[in-house]
């Protein structure tokens, strides 16, 4: 899920309370689910999943940070992630599943964004004003194993009511 140019500003203005390798602003993002490299006759399945998803409106509030010690990532995240959100990415695995693809778990969906790499140590407990983020779409995106540039294959921002 990407986040509008003023949310995205937002989050960016929290970096520098999280210690590592800045992600840069623009790549600032919400992975619902993610695949790993698929070879280019796997487009069209996942095209065909994005399309069939029902995306809800979401008013997400980025309200914590957090830190995952391996891979060491300094992250923004939900106190109160809405339950339309987990039950979003929940359909979206159910179906990646149905269609033969294995998306990486970690455990339990813990929505964040990822604010830096190679973080030493967990952000500091800092207060800072709540970030809302009026989400509206889901995108499916390209990563490259540089990690310097990610493209968006496929945007899906229908909106059901």
């Amino acid at each position: 899920m990407w986040p509008d140019e003023d949310t995205r500003a937002a989050l960016a203005r929290l970096q520098p309370l999280a210690p590592g390798r800045a992600i840069a602003p623009a790549k600032l993002h919400l992975t619902l689910a993610f695949l790993g490299q698929q070879p280019a006759a796997a487009m069209a399945p996942l095209l065909s999943i994005l399309d069939g998803l029902a995306v809800p409106e979401l008013r997400l509030r980025v309200d914590m940070l957090g830190y995952f010690q391996r891979p060491r990532i300094a992250w923004a995240g939900m106190s109160a992630p809405p339950p339309a959100l987990s039950a979003l990415q929940a359909d979206l695995m159910g179906r990646l599943e149905a269609a033969g693809f294995t998306a990486a778990t970690h455990g339990d969906f813990k929505p964040h964004i990822t604010l830096a790499r190679e973080a030493k140590s967990a952000p500091p407990d800092a207060q800072f004003e709540p970030v809302p983020w009026h989400a509206t779409g889901v995108a499916l995106v390209e990563s490259f194993p540089n990690g310097s540039y990610m493209a968006i294959a496929a945007k899906h921002a229908q909106v059901n009511q």
